[in-house]
């Protein structure tokens, strides 16, 4: 009893049979091509996943570049724009006659007729008198 014995069976050999193990081996066959094309589908898409995430990722790394650049542009726009504004004062007065004597007396030390000049030195001793904590 302690042998197991082995059975000889016979196959049938009729036309079902033979129709049901050629369709049982057709169907074996579908799905190992159904399962390699989803392989290689799954493998495809698994790839343009990658491709898409990386230039996402990339895009927005050079989008924030661009952004704090546009931040530091602006910031010198802003200083432009106000030198230009002071230049434009500037031209304004350079066109009134008394503007321009002015600034000649000042900065070029020129004269009219019977004019005497004299520079003071700046008083050095005014800022020590203050005290910072």
């Amino acid at each position: 009893m302690g042998a197991i014995k082995e059975r000889n069976i016979a196959k049938l050999q009729t036309d079902y049979v033979l129709q049901q193990e050629e369709s049982q081996i057709s169907s074996a066959r579908r799905k190992k091509v159904v399962f390699r094309r989803l392989s290689v589908f799954f493998g495809l898409a698994i790839i343009i996943s990658y491709l898409m995430i990386s230039t996402l990722i990339s895009q927005n790394s050079v989008l924030a570049e661009k952004a704090e650049e546009k931040k530091q542009l602006q910031k010198e726009l802003v200083s432009y724009q106000h030198e230009e504004e002071l230049l434009q004062e500037e031209i304004k007065k350079l066109q009134d006659d008394d503007y321009i004597a002015k600034l000649a007396r000042s900065e070029y030390f020129l004269s009219e007729d019977n004019e005497i000049i004299f520079t003071l030195p700046e008083a050095e001793g005014a800022g020590k008198g203050k005290t910072t904590n």
